[in-house]
């Protein structure tokens, strides 16, 4: 009957424990040891003070080895949490042996470490134990943080210190474990160490609070595991109790087992009262600590006791708090918060005893998936997937989630990805669907239906379709499936039937698939960083594209029959050839496939007129004609030259039937074929040159888009015909007098539109298509031929500068584009080329020109800044980044800005003198107004110690552009040179005052009140200026570039009491809404007060990303915010946040 006792797992036989000799009297806390100063009495006990010298004797190898385990065991509890974590185990023991002979000695040494840990050199003698009161110390500690006689062990960056935690929470662990037959149940020790702990917890300064929480909570976690280990041996006691008493009903034997399931039990429950101790007087407090630190510790070590000991802490009282956090202001608390929760879901035996705090927290859970911290929000979709597991979530709820599928920052597309595929896709969560074994469920067929549904849902917007693709192609092997789809796009796959939009949404997502499969971006990246792969990596790519090219080699042909008049389809569907191993088709021997490839793509480039097509066709002849080998290679170079020859043939065509009066249609459809081909390679039009020449003149009546692109070939032949001779070894005269004769008769043809803006119609889209053609393309053949690219070479006289005339001519034309109003450019957002056509790319266009140095910045570069704030967020960046330019290149730049600012005025001039309409010039004044201060703005930091030379200059020029004509132009001041003026030093501001003053001596300024009144306010401004002294501006500026870096810290913050008698207990059995309301109303209350702290980067940022996505003007405003308010629920990141401070 024996060997049927369980054997105890302990490291030593049960001590006998003796109580009177360990006893410590809690209650009585009569000591006056707080009276005694720390450094005269509470010192005298140092160990320090006891170390004894002695003389070094020589040693044999044998007694080396025994020294060394004897000066092992001789260090000191915090040498040891300092030194070796190896040590501890060794030298808890030995602490714990000499806590069983003399407790109070013992005590003294521990209670000295702890201190210790604190980073205060506090000690306590074992006599006076009893006599000492626990605030008493602690306020002698608080003593010592206050005179910065604390050191931070924990926070150090010493390398000794470097595992000071994990050896402070190990010691504490093995502490724990050692005494668990013993000690840890004699009421003293440990609740003696608790009431330190907690007390310190609780204290203003950090370095305390930080470790006391530190070993506060591994204490819990180490009474859970001992907790654990007597809940096993309770259950085995219990049953051996049944077997026994089944055999006979009393006995030693029964006695026994009860005598030792009462002892279990008993210790169980002082383990948990414990447990109960250290959660209402340190968690309560400190899970809502000042220090985010302190309170992300908090969650994640009571994460770990619901997961490890559910019993105890599986209940609305501990949950709670989890759910509190979830608002918490800290990304870092918000985590913490989320992945306990996500654990304790995992569990599926958690589930029911979730349910009343799910349903009150799912919503959090849900806004948390858009948190505006990026781990935050990815870690929530991980916790929304683990809800919707369980069904504990509407499909209702999801909807604001699949927004997230086109979101700026790819880990949360990832992870909204992967819930899309688990959810709708696979449909793991659903339990008609993961009760079922069949494969049926599991098909690529099924899957593909499945994610087509989802794409009908973006069928207007390709775009949007390819972001979805990217997002969810990880997870969904389907769409690696090739011959599944290609099986389906070609009817033979009874299981799904494809209706015309189903069938382009397959086709694209192959096109995407496939570019992915191969290693290709299909949605553009933050970073623009190149993509590189290792070895491995690289051998899978090269693997992809191999599968993909035998999937598609004798089906190509038929889908490119079987689409080719689809102008949706063919973009994608013939750029696929371009991720294709081609060398397989040899070895394959498939030639003819590739041939009749090759065919298919010639007659879908003549077949289609559309860019996407156009481009993808060139884009797979080029790849094909240098990619591919042998008679392959041949074959497509041969096959491009008959595109070549074919193209030229039918443009000769359609030039003679428009000269006899025929259609246009035909020309414009093969002049946007030759553009595309011109982008991509040279094509030999010299005897199509003169003819485009002839039907420009001849044909003045032509259709804008038509007349737009015979200039863009032109132009593009030009480019081409001047590379070649650049990179030639020799150069013809003959080449060069051709060349000649081709720019200036290009030169002639834009001369004429730019003298004939009558001729385009005023708010026609062709006509505005038109002008912007003809500005970009002068702008091109402008820096294309610029003279600086041409000096000192044997074709100098290759270059050409603009006169001013034509310049100004051209700048006019570009002002009409640029004042086009954005519901015109709305109408045409969907319109081919418009990212050629739109006023941005006129602003690029004149920039280019002064970035280049193609044409004399005096007067272009004043008239394009003076458009700084005028037309937007686009042309804004475009003249920022030109400034940019201008300021390194080290250009007279105050000249360039007072230019601008005149040019500005001027236009409030005339706006004043034409109109008596009240809200027009104040509309002008203010730009002028904003212009300035932008200008003035791009001096900021050492830029106004750089630059100061400038700024004075710009000043004292722009008082005398004032004074010119006083008092008409006086408000030049008021509304411009004031802004430059707060950026110069004070004794600047003197002498500008003083100049101002001294003009108007002999003015009587009287006469004329309202017209001088700028002047008055301008010199009283420069009073105020000059009356505050140079350090309270530096203080003021100061304030603008703290909000750069960290928010200084709040000072004198009331600490928090030792106890605090209004927090949280557990007294709130329940899941308090109006709790949690209160933490979202202290988190509104500190975003608030914090608005004006957030750095001011952020509001420099914009997230130009779903510009890409052919949204509208409007929705694109919309997304262009400052990074800290990227998310919706900023209000709701608010936190329990209170207590001491340091």
């Amino acid at each position: 009957m024996e060997e049927d006792l369980p054997e105890t797992a302990t490291r030593r036989p049960k001590r006998k424990v003796t109580k009177s000799s360990a006893k410590i009297d809690d209650q009585d806390r009569t000591s006056d040891a707080s009276d005694q100063s720390p450094n005269l009495v509470d010192r005298e006990g140092s160990p320090d003070d006891f170390e004894e010298i002695r003389p070094r004797t020589k040693r044999s190898r044998a007694t080396e080895g025994t020294a060394a385990s004897e000066q092992k065991t001789e260090l000191s509890l915090i040498e040891a949490i300092k030194g070796n974590g190896k040590l501890i185990p060794q030298v808890v023991k030995l602490w714990v042996e000499r806590y069983e002979k003399d407790a109070k000695p013992a005590m003294a040494e521990l209670l000295t470490m702890l201190f210790e840990a604190c980073g205060a050199k506090y000690y306590i003698r074992g006599e006076s134990l009893d006599e000492i009161d626990v605030d008493d110390v602690v306020v002698a500690l608080v003593n010592l943080a206050r005179r910065g006689e604390v050191e931070d062990y924990q926070s150090s960056k010493k390398k000794e210190f470097k595992n000071f935690k994990d050896n402070l929470v190990s010691f504490w662990d093995n502490l724990v474990v050692e005494c668990q037959n013993g000690p840890l149940f004699d009421k003293v020790l440990f609740d003696k160490c608790m009431d330190y702990i907690i007390a310190l917890s609780c204290t203003p300064p950090r370095v305390y609070r930080q470790v006391a929480s530190l070993m506060g909570l591994q204490l819990v976690t180490s009474f859970i595991s001992v907790a654990k280990m007597l809940g096993t041996q309770r259950e085995t006691t219990q049953r051996q109790l049944n077997a026994e008493k089944k055999k006979r009903i009393d006995g030693p034997r029964v006695e026994s087992l009860n005598k030792r399931l009462s002892m279990t039990h008993t210790n169980i429950t002082d383990l948990e009262d414990m447990m109960r101790k250290i959660f209402t007087g340190l968690f309560v407090h400190r899970y809502r600590d000042i220090d985010p630190t302190i309170r992300m510790s908090c969650i994640k070590s009571l994460g770990v006791w619901i997961l490890s000991y559910p019993s105890f802490f599986l209940q609305d009282l501990y949950l709670k708090y989890l759910g509190w956090t979830l608002n918490d202001k800290s990304a870092g608390v918000r985590k913490a918060a989320v992945l306990a929760l996500q654990n304790l879901y995992e569990v599926d035996d958690n589930v029911p005893t979730l349910g009343l705090f799910s349903e009150r927290f799912s919503n959090r859970m849900i806004e948390l998936a858009d948190d505006i911290d990026v781990p935050v929000a990815v870690c929530a979709i991980g916790l929304v997937k683990q809800l919707l597991r369980h069904q504990l979530l509407p499909d209702d709820d999801l909807g604001p989630l699949y927004d997230l599928l086109i979101d700026d920052p790819p880990e949360i597309r990832r992870a909204i990805g992967e819930l899309v595929y688990d959810h709708l896709i696979a449909q793991k969560f659903n339990s008609t669907q993961s009760g079922s074994k069949g494969n049926d469920s599991d098909s690529s067929e099924v899957h593909l239906g499945r994610m087509l549904q989802i794409l009908r849902e973006f069928s207007a917007d390709p775009i949007l379709s390819i972001y979805v693709i990217d997002d969810v192609w990880e997870y969904m092997k389907a769409m690696k499936d090739w011959k599944c789809i290609i099986s389906i796009l070609l009817d033979e796959n009874p299981l799904i039937e494809l209706n015309d939009d189903d069938g382009t949404n397959l086709i694209r997502l192959l096109f995407a698939s496939v570019r992915k499969a191969v290693g290709e971006r299909i949605v553009p990246a933050s970073d623009n960083r190149k993509q590189y792969y290792n070895k491995a990596q690289k051998e899978v790519l090269e693997n992809n594209r191999r599968d993909i090219t035998i999937a598609m080699m004798k089906n190509y042909p038929l889908l490119l029959r079987k689409f080719m008049a689809d102008k949706a389809k063919v973009p994608s569907l013939v750029e696929i050839i371009v991720y294709m191993n081609l060398e397989i088709y040899s070895l394959k021997r498939q030639e003819q496939n590739f041939k009749t490839v090759l065919q298919l793509i010639k007659d879908a480039f003549f077949k289609h007129g559309e860019k996407d097509a156009l481009r993808s066709c060139v884009k797979s002849f080029k790849f094909c004609s240098t990619e591919s080998q042998g008679e392959l290679q041949d074959f497509a170079r041969n096959k491009l030259k008959e595109v070549e020859d074919e193209l030229i043939a039918k443009l000769k065509s359609a030039i003679k039937g428009v000269k006899g009066g025929g259609d246009e249609y035909s020309l414009l459809v093969n002049l946007k074929r030759l553009y595309e081909l011109q982008l991509s390679k040279a094509v030999p039009i010299e005897s199509l040159y003169e003819d485009i020449v002839i039907i420009l003149h001849n044909c003045r009546n032509l259709d804008e888009e038509v007349v737009g692109f015979l200039l863009l070939n032109m132009y593009m032949h030009l480019a081409w015909s001047l590379h070649s001779i650049i990179n030639s070894e020799t150069v013809s005269e003959a080449s060069l007098s051709s060349l000649l004769l081709k720019r200036n008769t290009l030169f002639e043809e834009l001369d004429y539109f730019l003298n004939t803006p009558s001729t385009v119609e005023e708010g026609s889209k062709l006509g505005n298509q038109l002008a912007c053609r003809v500005c970009t393309i002068l702008a091109e053949m402008w820096c294309l031929f610029r003279m600086t690219n041409f000096s000192s070479t044997k074709i100098e006289k290759i270059g050409y500068c603009p006169d001013a005339h034509v310049l100004q001519k051209f700048w006019k034309l570009c002002e009409q584009q640029l004042n086009i109003s954005d519901e015109t450019e709305d109408e045409d957002v969907n319109r081919e080329y418009v990212e050629e056509t739109n006023r941005d790319a006129v602003m690029i266009a004149a920039a280019k020109l002064i970035a280049t140095d193609a044409v004399p910045k005096e007067y272009l570069g004043p008239e394009i800044i003076s458009h700084f704030v005028m037309h937007g967020t686009n042309v804004t960046e475009i003249v920022k980044h030109l400034i940019t330019v201008l300021k390194k290149k080290d250009d007279d730049i105050s000249n360039i800005f007072l230019e601008a600012m005149k040019r500005a005025y001027g236009r409030h001039v005339v706006e004043l003198s034409r109109s008596d309409d009240k809200s027009l010039t104040d509309k002008s004044f203010v730009e002028c107004k904003e212009l300035a201060a932008r200008l003035s703005g791009t001096f900021v930091g050492a830029a106004r110690t750089k630059h100061r030379p400038d700024i004075l200059k710009f000043v004292k020029e722009g008082i005398e552009y004032a004074f010119a004509d006083a008092p008409k132009q006086l408000s030049f001041l008021e509304g411009v040179v004031i802004h430059f003026v707060s950026k110069l030093p004070t004794p600047d501001v003197l002498d500008m005052l003083k100049d101002v003053q001294k003009r108007t001596e002999n003015i009587n300024t009287d006469e004329d009140p309202s017209g001088w009144r700028p002047y008055n306010s301008f010199v009283e401004s420069l009073r105020e200026k000059y009356a505050k002294n140079e350090g309270n501006q530096d203080e003021k500026e100061g304030n603008t570039v703290r909000r750069r870096g960290r928010p200084r810290k709040r000072q004198n913050i009331e600490g928090k009491r030792l106890f605090d008698e209004h927090s949280s207990s557990e007294e709130d059995d329940s899941i308090s809404a109006s709790d949690q309301e209160d933490a979202q109303d202290q988190e509104e209350k500190q975003d608030e007060e914090e608005e004006d702290e957030a750095p001011l980067i952020h509001s420099l940022k914009s997230s130009a990303k779903l510009k890409s996505l052919r949204v509208s003007r409007e929705e694109n405003k919309l997304q262009t915010k400052t990074g800290t308010s990227r998310r919706a629920t900023d209000n709701l990141g608010a936190s329990r946040t209170s207590g001491a401070s340091n």
